[in-house]
């Protein structure tokens, strides 16, 4: 599937940008009713889909014990879309920039097949993928599949060492140039997040309390030329704080699907949400966030509260006065409602709809559950508006849609077909954290591949309030969820009225519980079972199967049990929380071997 590149160009400023929100959203609105009208019957018989990994680049300094996040994402990226650039027929691979300058995104150069044999070139195109970041790396870097760098934006954290000048971000602790420069689009996005929010961040992480962690934390930073000093004094438990869109620095793993038709597309939408929680807990990855050990797993609520853009009167922290509508979600977030028709009884919240968009949606044939998605994704302004892309032709461009579209960064994405391409109705599924592994991602990544064709195949319905899906992507991101937390979840997924909805740990969800539910494995395993896959296939897959199982059953640590161990168990740590330069060069240092195969950890992976 074609992935477009992203847009470069003069990005205006906020204010010109606010003053043409209006225009942005009256063009995108028609751009969408032109591609509705165009491809609502189109089908794409062909199942094609692909998956999305961002990796960080790392420099180490074995003399000095440091492994600091390395600023050359651009000049790496440049070598590596060569191929593509040259011969994009036949690249292997695709590489995109992404927020962070040291981080880049890769895809396979084309995309798999429904064919179950496929499932098998996932592993390889990961290990094919990172071996090809390496050809451009120095002796000293090394890239990484972690979700967040253990000490990004202490002091120093990168290489090389940054002064603390931050016009774009504001930010005490994140320095403008960690932010990808080649790409304006990141920059424009960082100061009109800010701009328009109209207030500071103070986004507030937990410490987890460990046995020496003092009831307050003074953190003195000292800067090449000056020192800031920060003192957090709240109550036990204490916290470490971002202050600015720090937290889009951090790495996932997505996967793309391309549905039959439109209609599949919202079952496929509705189906994966519920499923968002459970894979979010199951990959969860990021336990230490600006050098200290932290009550939660995960990264979502951070990256959340990084770019909630809302104003204070759009959060109802004043009365509505300039602005339209209190908006109850970042617009990092979970999903605010289903869009098929069998989901619409499921919308149990309400949900913030621009009107006039809506009607002008329903008049021009959009069906009701997709009219109000879209109506809710545009109360949202563009974030970033390049003057280039000002004038467009709606007939021929869906640039003004993807403006709002793709800055509505939610657990499932409905994506619209490609104008002039093959490209059909995808969805996006967006909550996995990346894993240390190219074996641990190749086996999240062909589970969810599978899950889409059960959902398919056996008519299963996983659909629950969407009350109980908010409530499992806040447990979902607790410390230690799988062992810890129950999750909604319906538990006769073969009724397509069922209503019976209970609380069940992920390993009841994942492995069954006996007389009550089957489990997502086992109904995978049915699956394939019925399906004629040759013998390596259903072995490599079972290998997978594997994996996950145990991590939900808490045979096996998830990433970010095994990161908390290591930290734990490491000799310079001193039960106080903090996560010095030592022990993150070990962290990395050991991920990094348990990549090359060199480390073996019984516990994450069950050899």
């Amino acid at each position: 599937m074609t992935r477009k590149e992203l847009a470069k160009g003069s990005p205006l400023s906020w204010q010109e940008t606010k003053q043409k929100a209006s225009h942005v959203r009256k063009h995108g609105l028609k751009q969408f009713i032109n591609i509705y009208n165009k491809t609502k019957d189109t089908r794409s018989p062909a199942l094609k889909w692909g998956d999305e990994i961002e990796y960080m680049i790392i420099a180490l300094d074995q003399s000095a014990k440091t492994a600091h996040v390395s600023l050359r994402s651009n000049e790496i990226l440049e070598s590596l879309q060569r191929e593509e650039i040259e011969n994009p027929e036949t690249a292997r691979f695709l590489w995109r920039p992404e927020y962070g300058a040291y981080m880049v995104e890769g895809t396979p150069g084309k995309p798999y097949s429904g064919v179950l044999k496929d499932l098998l070139t996932v592993e390889p195109c990961m290990i094919q993928r990172r071996k090809e970041i390496q050809k451009y790396l120095k002796s000293n870097e090394i890239a990484v599949t972690l979700t967040s760098y253990p000490r990004l934006a202490c002091p120093f954290f990168s290489e090389p060492p940054l002064p603390q000048e931050s016009s774009s971000s504001k930010s005490t602790f994140f320095p403008d140039m960690a932010i990808n420069h080649m790409y304006p689009r990141y920059r424009a996005i960082t100061f009109n997040t800010r701009e328009r929010r109209g207030d500071d961040y103070h986004i507030r992480i937990p410490v987890m309390k460990d046995q020496l962690t003092r009831n307050s934390i003074t953190e003195v930073f000292e800067f090449e030329e000056e020192e800031v000093e920060e003192t957090l004094t709240e109550s036990i438990p204490n916290f470490v704080c971002y202050d600015s869109v720090d937290g889009m620095g951090y790495c996932c793993l997505q996967v793309t699907f391309q549905a039959f038709n439109m209609d599949e597309a919202r079952t496929l939408y509705d189906q994966l949400a519920p499923i968002c929680p459970i894979l979010l807990a199951l990959t969860a990855a990021s336990p230490v966030h600006r050098g200290f050990l932290t009550g939660t797993d995960c990264r979502w609520n951070i990256i959340s509260q990084c770019v909630d853009c809302r104003t204070k009167e759009e959060r109802g922290l004043e009365p509505l006065s300039r602005d339209r509508f209190i908006i109850p979600k970042s617009r990092y977030d979970s999903i605010s409602a289903y869009i098929s028709n069998e989901g619409s009884r499921y919308n149990d919240v309400p949900v913030v709809l621009n009107d006039h968009y809506l009607l002008e949606l329903l008049e021009a044939g959009v069906e009701e559950p997709i009219a109000r998605h879209i109506a809710h994704l545009f109360v949202r302004d563009p974030l970033v508006l390049f003057s280039e892309k000002v004038d467009q032709e709606d007939e021929k461009e869906i640039d003004h849609f993807d403006n709002i579209q793709s800055t509505n960064w939610q657990t499932v994405r409905l994506k619209l077909p490609l104008p002039d391409t093959d490209v059909g109705w995808r969805v996006e599924f967006r909550p996995c954290e990346v894993q240390i592994t190219d074996f641990e991602n190749a086996a999240f990544v062909c589970f969810i591949a599978l899950l889409t064709r059960i959902i398919l195949s056996y008519k299963l319905n996983f659909l629950i309030p969407i009350s109980k899906v908010d409530e499992n992507m806040k447990r979902s991101q607790e410390k230690d969820a799988i062992k810890n937390c129950k999750f909604y979840f319906n538990s006769n997924p073969f009724d397509s009225d069922s209503d019976e909805v209970t609380e069940m740990t992920i390993n009841e969800i994942i492995n069954g519980k006996d007389g009550y539910f089957s489990g997502l494995i086992p109904l995978v395993e049915s699956f394939l079972n019925a399906t004629e896959i040759e013998a390596e296939t259903h072995q490599r897959l079972h290998d997978y199967l594997r994996l996950i199982s145990g991590r939900a059953s808490g045979e096996l640590q998830t990433a970010a049990s095994w990161i908390r161990s290591f930290v734990r168990s490491h000799p310079s740590y001193k039960f106080d929380s903090q996560v010095t330069e030592e022990i993150t060069y070990d962290l990395i240092t050991a991920i990094n071997q348990l990549e090359q195969g060199t480390r073996k950890e019984p516990l994450l992976y069950g050899y």
